[in-house]
């Protein structure tokens, strides 16, 4: 298998999907609830459309995983994970915090991560053993040694009444601790931002394989920590995920202990 090739086909994936993005932006005539507070609009459904497409004109035997249409299983070693908008809700309410986010795996090991912020045109890469990028520059994580020193992010889940309490006693944890938490709405930015060095950590529950599969790698290849809040390796089927700079791990661990 041509990494180099698969991950160029996600990146032309990645700009259709932007086109799609762009153009909606602004002019969303429709938007439905898959839960509560759970979104998905046209452009959720047009952007899937476009990448599925484009994967399948190059690899049809493929399996894909997607958020809005589900898993096409196949008998395939190889898997497509995408979500095509995220950061739905920002969308809907004309805030350019969203991204698309395409990984591939196989056999169950993320091999190559691509996210694309259609407003700002920043396109984060990454490949197994090979680095992270963005817009094709290496990036690094920061070099925070301490909580104190660093600048946090983190996420609430659609489901959050279920697991209220330990949300926020984990929140405040690390509120009274670090110099600043943002929630931007975007797992997949969050995970880029922290791999650029823009934030120190990053920390959320009952995420989907589609919200962290591509930000893993990212994150990872560009020297990051990935875990959950326990300090066990992640997959991109766990519940929590937990990343930072390295520096910062062991502290953030504690902090996220209850």
């Amino acid at each position: 298998m041509d990494i180099d090739n698969i991950l160029g086909i996600a990146v032309s994936a990645a700009y259709k999907s932007a086109d799609v993005l762009r153009n909606k932006f602004g002019n969303i005539e429709k938007i439905s609830k898959k839960g509560e507070i759970d979104l998905v609009t046209e452009a959720d459904i047009e952007s899937e459309k476009v990448i599925i497409e484009h994967i399948k004109d190059q690899f049809p035997d493929h399996s894909i995983l997607s958020e809005e249409s589900g898993e096409e299983i196949r008998n395939s070693d190889y898997l497509w994970i995408i979500d095509p908008l995220d950061g739905t809700t920002n969308f809907a309410h004309g805030l350019g915090l969203f991204a698309t986010s395409i990984a591939f795996a196989a056999k169950g090991r993320v091999l190559a991560g691509v996210i694309l912020n259609p407003i700002t045109s920043e396109l984060f890469s990454a490949s197994s053993g090979k680095g992270s990028f963005l817009n094709g520059r290496p990036i690094r994580v920061s070099n925070s040694g301490i909580v104190k020193e660093s600048l946090l992010v983190t996420g609430f889940p659609y489901d959050f009444n279920t697991i209220l309490n330990p949300l926020v006693n984990r929140f405040q944890n690390c509120l009274t601790e670090a110099r600043g938490i943002r929630r931007l709405g975007s797992a997949a930015l969050d995970l880029c931002y922290v791999a650029c060095g823009r934030f120190d950590g990053f920390w959320e529950q009952n995420l989907k394989p589609w919200d962290t599969a591509a930000g893993f790698i990212i994150a990872e290849e560009a020297g990051a920590k990935v875990t959950d809040f326990s300090g066990k390796p992640f997959l991109v089927d766990k519940k929590e995920i937990l990343v930072t700079n390295q520096k910062i791990h062991e502290e953030m661990i504690q902090l996220l202990s209850l």
